[in-house]
């Protein structure tokens, strides 16, 4: 009988053979089995055609410059990144379906988080206000005077109403303790809901907040020098 034992071994091609052979043969069942799904598995999506960012549309004038320090210099003013909710921190753009529900807008996506967006946005409309030293980076130089920190309550697409939307309450701390505060809002109506629609939809009214937030932040000592708008593009 196949497998039978001799002088205390299992022959060539016994019980140790078979099961060899058995496993061998189960494993190209199973990859065989496999190969017709090849081309259901995806490891990963299609990358977006194109990404959708935050451009400032007012900028310092060339050749401008700040500084802090000395008799006549002002602090330095640090913008943080807004505190944002949760639908907010993604990089996708959310729709609000009804009071209660949200989804996203298909093929539209940040080159990064919103929050860091509007930080830079904010800054660099600061910056085209005022004389002192804007700082908004992590990486800052020296110890700020004023804060301008807040929480980016909205910033996406309303399904009702066709609009974006963005809100942003921010808020002001002086170098003695002050705290201000004060919420800004901004929606355009009106906008399909596509990415290539929505996108610059939302950088307009994110730029008109921005400038509202910087007037509001600058007060009397915005700069004297003009603004000089943005290049197109």
């Amino acid at each position: 009988m196949e497998g039978a034992m001799t002088g205390g071994t299992w022959p060539s091609g016994g019980r140790g053979g078979r099961a060899r052979r058995l496993k061998r043969a189960g494993l190209t069942v199973a990859v065989a089995a496999m190969l017709p799904l090849a081309g259901c598995i995806s490891l990963g999506g299609e990358p977006p055609a194109s990404l959708l960012t935050l451009k400032s549309s007012a900028t310092a004038p060339a050749g401008s410059s700040a500084q802090v320090g000395g008799e006549a210099a002002q602090g330095a003013i640090a913008v943080l990144a807004p505190e944002t909710p949760a639908k907010l921190d993604v990089l996708r753009v959310p729709v609000n379906i009804s009071d209660t529900e949200i989804a996203y807008l298909p093929e539209a996506f940040w080159v990064e988080k919103p929050a860091r967006l509007f930080r830079r946005l904010l800054g660099e409309t600061l910056r085209a206000q005022v004389s002192t030293l804007v700082l908004d980076s992590d990486d800052t130089p020296t110890l700020a005077e004023r804060r301008v920190r807040g929480s980016l309550l909205e910033l996406g697409y309303d399904a009702a109403t066709s609009a974006v939307m963005i809100r942003y309450d921010a808020i002001v701390t002086e170098a003695d303790g002050t705290v201000s505060s004060r919420r800004f809002e901004a929606r355009e109506e009106g906008v399909l809901a596509e990415a290539s629609a929505v996108g610059p939809a939302l950088n307009r009214i994110a730029n008109e907040v921005a400038g509202e937030v910087a007037e509001w932040v600058a007060g009397p000592n915005a700069a004297t020098a003009a603004v000089t708008p943005a290049p197109a593009g």
